[in-house]
């Protein structure tokens, strides 16, 4: 008990120590550092920090910092934290450590962040802009008479299964939200985003 009253004492959840050790675990993965990641793990689990937290942690930098660099990164974490949610402690430390080992050790790519957030920001700048008549559902008949959905190209009837058809808004038609991440995978999806799209985008 005495033992234990000390971890507590050094690992104060609500204190700053909590935070920077947090913060240290995600930039060391963040920083492909597999093994500072796995030491500032141990520091959380040595100080009884919430499984929970730790891999709902991993789970959100899988999205911000890896994306599409390494799309199972997501599933790999999303695992992680169904499984320590099932298992606890002692055992998820091993699950948490192949976790952030992994995801460490993967590509890194902000891309997905940065492009949701330049996103938010239009729709914040331009407000509810219209939706193109073409791509709007049509359901009912008075709908479809005025124009809902009319000269819509349905993608699969086309070469690679693709139209060039408009699918934003006028006022922000060409906006390139989404840029590619300079690592292998994205650079793949540069090079078909931009045999589809030419220069609208400026892949």
């Amino acid at each position: 008990m005495e033992i234990a009253q000390q971890r507590i004492a050094l690992y104060d959840k609500k204190g700053e120590q909590h935070y920077d050790i947090i913060s240290a675990f995600i930039k060391s993965i963040r920083g492909s550092d597999p093994n500072a990641a796995v030491y500032w793990l141990a520091r959380m689990i040595d100080g009884g920090e919430d499984v929970k937290f730790i891999a709902r942690r991993m789970l959100i930098l899988a999205s911000e910092d890896i994306g599409n660099a390494n799309p199972n990164a997501l599933l790999l974490a999303n695992a992680t934290f169904d499984a320590v949610n099932k298992i606890g402690y002692p055992e998820s430390q091993l699950i948490l450590s192949q976790c952030a080992i992994y995801l460490a050790s993967s590509a890194k790519s902000n891309s997905a962040t940065v492009a949701i957030g330049a996103a938010m920001n239009a729709v914040k700048e331009q407000g509810d802009l219209s939706v193109p008549l073409h791509i709007r559902n049509a359901p009912t008949k008075l709908m479809k008479k005025e124009g809902y959905g009319k000269g819509y190209e349905y993608s699969h009837n086309y070469d690679n299964n693709f139209s060039s058809q408009e699918y934003l808004p006028g006022e922000i038609s060409g906006t390139p939200f989404y840029q590619p991440g300079k690592n292998l995978r994205e650079d793949e999806l540069r090079k078909f985003l931009k045999m589809l799209w030419k220069d609208k985008y400026n892949y």
